[in-house]
């Protein structure tokens, strides 16, 4: 069984900083990427930011510059760090992941947290 347990978010004011964290777990042979996602009231689901194992991470245009995606060593938990907070950053925040469970067929598969809700008001 493959989790992903993530920490972090709340409310905070416009300019403020949050740190959200999410750490894979289980029976896991590897993880291929982790990201995060978000989604606001009304709106689809947006990737934020999101790193492949041996390439560099990428962010979304309004991500870029604000927010840092860091990971540990054998990508089973990563950060992010999100600076300089507006409004629009409003959301529920989901922890991504593609891995590859230890079992019979070796699949890659993709897992999703439970969500973590930022809100930026003043």
């Amino acid at each position: 069984q493959v989790q992903l347990d993530e920490s972090g978010g709340g409310e905070v004011q416009p300019g403020g900083s949050l740190r959200l964290s999410c750490t894979a777990s289980g029976d896991i042979v590897t993880v291929k990427a982790m990201g995060w996602y978000r989604q606001a009231p009304g709106n689809s689901r947006e990737l934020v930011a999101m790193t492949v194992s041996g390439e560099s991470t990428r962010y979304s245009p309004s991500a870029q510059g604000r927010f840092t995606l860091s990971r540990d060593t054998f990508l089973r938990t990563i950060h992010l760090q999100m600076d300089s907070l507006k409004p629009e950053d409003t959301a529920v925040y989901y922890c991504n992941a593609a891995i590859i469970p230890r079992g019979a067929d070796l699949n890659e598969y993709e897992y999703w947290g439970q969500g973590t809700q930022v809100t930026v008001s003043s």
